[in-house]
């Protein structure tokens, strides 16, 4: 936790990469069981899933569905931090909604006696999200919970961690250090969205594009970690999984507000679907998995996904997941897909330029 020292030309260290699957997939048939999730251990997840009347009850009914999960650890922790979505601080569509916000506090106040920071790393100016969106009158009414906003870019503390740059060399990014803060339980308030370079954006995309900062207002030399991430098809679902990693220790529950999700052109430009459903689980890799059923998507499709559950980080398995509500087959609804999306599915083909081999 400490201020930038250092040039992005000092940035640049050694090479390394994974690899990808072979083949292109052309159709959307959705297996019971993802390759991705061969050689896993044999491990079971919990996610719940709600339909009812409206978004706030939907998501404090997916949280206490899960409590059992919970609350073992949230009376470890001193605090409380909400990490929502704000990839626009003005498209309401493409961001989290108050009454999301509103559930997880209703969950938490007969259950949590600490303080509750909302805190986001918008691409924009947080503070603007936080005004137009109406998270600035959130904490009066949770008065028992001390709740405060956070704009992390402008709070500015960080811990590094190491992504794939476009050339594939190990590259240093800044991560907001509250999200890898051990004293405190990490919630994820994420969306049903498609997006425009890894299919979808769900829990997992969420933390990982939210963790890295970008400079102050104050700061006279402009930066941004998270154009870090779009160096390459291929290397953004892999510098996902790398940013995760780091997470993982960290990270408490997740909930996906599906109440009104995003299609077509997301994770900003997209149209409304009314799946009316929130999903949510202390396993953010079993969300996600749940997450990309319901909007109709083959997970195969979803590389970062794959590579979270190859690197132990959850669960992909749907044999291996309870699935506490209603039948993932009864509130699934087809989400139409990005029109880039045969360039986006190109993570999975072979790549055209290799280094030669040697040795």
């Amino acid at each position: 936790m400490h201020e930038p020292t250092f040039s992005r030309r000092h940035f640049i260290w050694t090479a390394a990469a994974f690899g990808a699957s072979s083949g292109l997939l052309r159709s959307q048939d959705r297996p019971s069981e993802s390759p991705q999730s061969a050689g896993l251990p044999d491990r079971r997840s919990v996610v719940s899933v709600t339909n009812g009347a409206g978004r706030r009850q939907n998501v404090c009914d997916a949280l206490v569905a899960i409590e059992d999960q919970i609350l073992p650890v949230l009376k470890t922790k001193k605090r409380v931090v909400i990490k929502p979505n704000m990839v626009s601080t003005r498209n309401q569509l493409a961001s989290t909604h108050v009454d999301a916000l509103h559930g997880i506090l209703d969950f938490l106040e007969p259950r949590f006696k600490g303080p509750v920071t909302i805190a986001e790393s918008s691409a924009g100016f947080t503070t603007e999200g936080f005004d137009n969106f109406g998270y600035t009158k959130i904490a009066p009414e949770h008065k028992p919970l001390d709740v405060s906003l956070v704009d992390l870019n402008e709070e500015g503390k960080y811990e590094m961690g190491t992504i794939l740059s476009g050339d594939l060399h190990m590259t240093p990014v800044r991560l907001a250090a509250r999200l890898l803060d051990p004293e405190a339980y990490v919630i994820c308030s994420a969306m049903l969205k498609t997006h425009n370079t890894v299919i979808a954006t769900l829990s997992l995309k969420n933390m990982a594009l939210g963790a890295p900062l970008h400079s102050s207002r104050a700061e006279s030399q402009h930066w941004n970690d998270k154009r870090l991430y779009h160096g390459g098809v291929r290397q953004t679902h892999v510098d996902i999984t790398m940013t995760i990693q780091k997470l993982h220790p960290y990270l408490g529950a997740t909930v996906l507000d599906g109440w009104e999700g995003m299609e077509g052109n997301g994770p900003a430009s997209g149209t409304l679907v009314p799946s009316r459903i929130a999903v949510a689980s202390t396993d953010y890799v079993a969300a996600d998995r749940v997450g990309v059923d319901v909007m109709g998507l083959n997970p195969e499709w979803i590389g970062y996904l794959g590579f979270c559950a190859q690197a132990g980080l959850g669960q992909t398995n749907l044999s291996k997941i309870e699935i506490r509500g209603p039948k993932l087959a009864d509130v699934t609804k087809k989400y139409r897909m990005h029109d880039d999306i045969e360039r986006e599915l190109r993570w999975m083909g072979p790549m055209t330029e290799i280094p030669e081999k040697l040795g």
